[in-house]
């Protein structure tokens, strides 16, 4: 009897998944990172993917995050879909387009330990040029069309291969000095549109998503909602002259979670 009852206590059987509830514990909490995340504290949603690849595995785990960043995105469009900077918005929506069928079709092949590492070396880099500019108050890097539609694609490609975009689009929305909320507004829009594109290659390419994961998913969204709710309480209490450097810090933070 004590077994059986020790059973129910220690797993959960959930839409055909028997998760220990420590598993789904941390499945919430990843659900509230990436609502923080969503609504203007970047980077910490890097520290969900690991954990959640740790529990579910890699590439179902790119299955499973995907609605609930979307859910996410939903919140974050909402609070701040007036403060979108579309210029910028739609010099990157095509290229991202790109990079998001690119990664479909050639993550298969990439080692995502070393595209991980590249990648946090890469940003590692571009942040140390980043904060060499502000602190010697140099020019914004040029925004022209060349660099725009190398990180429209790098956002596109590095959101479908590993959910590492939110590392990219900080240093391309860095690069351009938007304001604290129209760098958070353009931000969201562009997640929630290259997220809703990336769904029908989850579904019938990488066969990631089913109707199974994802109502685990929406089990997740109160949390998500609570992880919203907190991101936008803490960036109101961040002053617009500390939240750039806020940003480079949650992104120096999350290059680091790529790396180790």
């Amino acid at each position: 009897m004590c077994g059986f009852s020790c059973r129910i206590i220690l797993m959960i059987n959930i839409f055909t998944y028997e998760l220990p509830y420590t598993t789904l514990v941390f499945f919430f909490f990843v659900a509230f990172l990436i609502g923080m995340a969503k609504t203007g504290v970047h980077g910490i949603g890097m520290t969900a993917i690991p954990i959640l690849a740790y529990f579910f595995g890699g590439k179902a785990s790119a299955g499973l995050i995907l609605p609930m960043l979307m859910m996410a995105d939903v919140f974050g469009v909402t609070y701040y879909h007036r403060h979108a900077s579309w210029r910028h918005l739609w010099k990157l929506f095509p290229w991202a387009a790109a990079g998001v069928i690119a990664g479909t079709f050639l993550g298969s092949h990439i080692e995502d330990d070393i595209f991980r590492a590249v990648m946090g070396v890469i940003i590692f880099v571009s942040l140390g040029i980043m904060i060499w500019m502000e602190k010697g108050k140099k020019d914004q890097i040029p925004d022209n069309r060349t660099f725009s539609t190398l990180m429209g694609f790098l956002g596109g490609f590095t959101s479908m291969v590993g959910n590492l975009a939110g590392s990219v689009m900080a240093l391309y929305l860095l690069s351009v000095r938007l304001p604290k909320n129209e760098y958070i507004g353009t931000a969201a829009w562009f997640f929630m549109v290259v997220n809703f594109f990336k769904v029908p290659f989850h579904i019938f390419v990488w066969k990631t998503i089913n109707v199974h994961s994802f109502l685990l998913d929406v089990t997740g969204l109160p949390f998500i909602a609570l992880g919203a709710y907190s991101g936008i309480v803490i960036i109101k209490n961040i002053p617009d002259q500390y939240f750039r450097w806020f940003i480079i810090l949650t992104t120096a933070v999350a290059a680091g979670v790529m790396l180790f």
